[in-house]
């Protein structure tokens, strides 16, 4: 057996089922994973095999292979050019374009995989030590409480590839700005299931086709509202969508899915896929703490934990534990929802909002409120009953988790074993684009 094996085993993102929300990148310990505007890709001299991006796809996109030789494996211009996978090579193939001795040398790929899977550990350190990984102490399961998951009950590889859902209302929820405009939108289902929960998305397929003349492939927008519809009682739900008018050259600009969305009118029809997301789900069980830090748009996820708590406590069916939201824009202007958080009550939910282009004022930003905060930010990380979420741009993502690390650390606590511990009881989420 030859000391370094003429095959790989290639790791593919299908860009068929793929809804590109970023999470495959994000959580890729050793920066393997890319994309562009249109796909994507896994870098196959970098990727170890260690598996850590397959569980948290909401789709199944991301587990795809092909034993490919090594000097011709998919470089990363192919890939991103990608409508579909390319078949799978046959024994004959793989040997015809230079694999050799086909039998021989997958035997060589698997154990070359198998061993960079166990050394996987090993590289994320490494990746860490260059520099602060957040996306190590990220769970992909969820809180030992969170109800159960529907997903991909509609998409591609599914019985039905799409859903029909009705626009019931369509909100403008911040003023209008030259380079945004946010929009809450509400899809009811009718009859159809659809049963979806808090943290979870659903894919938004745009009419027409791209400049390639493909039909648009789904945008993904995460669900603003509780597990019993945006209405109680009503198989509906909302969507918190911003599009950008400008770019940051002053350009017009108008995004396929942000732009389709927000300009729909009460009575039109969107092809829906989904749901998504299994992990990203709320803790169900009395005294559990939610902590909450979002940006913009990724306020959606946290609108609607916040509102399940909310007609939970109305019921007088629930004894939730501590609310803490810590919510981040450039203005006030900007803040989604910004009326509505002001008129829940104080002893139910607990904000701090952060702004960071308030002319005459000091930048703040979401990780500067949690340090403002940390004496009661440490409490809740000693407090196994809290889970942490955050969501919105990547930027923020690191952040606010060496923001947490650094107030464990000046509380006396061992934050590598508190983060182990959040990550491996899923009580930290980190949803980030």
């Amino acid at each position: 057996m030859s000391t370094e094996a003429t095959l790989i085993k290639q790791h593919l993102i299908d860009p068929e089922i793929c809804i590109r929300c970023n999470t495959c990148e994000a959580i890729c310990p050793v920066g393997a994973i890319t994309h562009d505007s249109l796909n994507y890709v896994v870098k196959a001299d970098i990727c170890n095999g260690c598996m850590d991006c397959i569980s948290p796809c909401p789709t199944g996109s991301i587990d795809n292979w092909r034993m490919m030789p090594k000097v011709k494996a998919y470089s990363i211009e192919e890939q991103l050019k990608w409508d579909e996978l390319p078949a799978e090579l046959s024994a004959e193939e793989l040997a015809a374009a230079g694999g050799g001795d086909a039998a021989a040398a997958q035997e060589e790929a698997q154990a070359a995989v198998q061993a960079a899977a166990s050394s996987s550990a090993s590289a994320a350190t490494t990746a860490v030590a260059s520099g602060f990984n957040s996306a190590q102490y990220g769970a992909t399961i969820p809180p030992w409480s969170a109800a159960h998951a529907y997903t991909n009950l509609y998409g591609p590889k599914a019985a039905e590839k799409t859903i029909t859902a009705t626009v019931t209302g369509n909100l403008r929820v911040t003023e209008v700005g030259k380079d945004y405009d946010t929009h809450h939108i509400v899809l009811d289902f009718g009859n159809l299931p659809f049963p979806v929960l808090e943290g979870q998305s659903i894919g938004i397929l745009p009419p027409g086709e791209d400049a390639k003349g493909k039909p648009h492939h789904a945008r993904q927008y995460s669900i603003a509202s509780p597990r019993n519809g945006e209405r109680p009682g009503h198989n509906n739900l909302s969507l918190t969508i911003k599009r950008v008018l400008e770019d940051h050259d002053g350009q017009a600009v108008r995004g396929v899915g942000s732009n389709y969305m927000c300009d729909l009118n009460v009575g039109d029809k969107v092809q829906v896929i989904g749901p998504f997301g299994a992990s990203f789900l709320m803790p169900n069980h009395p005294k559990s703490n939610i902590v909450m830090i979002c940006t913009g748009t990724g306020s959606a996820p946290m609108r609607a934990m916040t509102e399940w708590r909310r007609r939970l406590r109305a019921s007088g069916k629930f004894e939730g534990g501590k609310l803490m939201l810590f919510f981040g824009a450039r203005t006030p202007a900007e803040l989604p929802y910004f009326g509505p958080l002001n008129n829940l009550p104080k002893d139910f939910i607990d904000i701090e909002f952060a702004f960071s282009r308030e002319v005459g004022k000091t930048k703040r930003y979401v990780q500067d409120a949690l340090r403002d905060r940390a004496a009661d930010v440490a409490a809740l990380l000693k407090d196994g009953n809290t889970c942490f979420y955050v969501c919105g741009l990547k930027s923020m993502e690191e952040g606010v988790v060496m923001a947490l690390r650094d107030i464990a650390q000046n509380a006396g606590l061992d934050w590598e074993a508190i983060g182990d511990t959040l990550k491996k009881e899923g009580r930290l989420h980190l949803e980030t684009y």
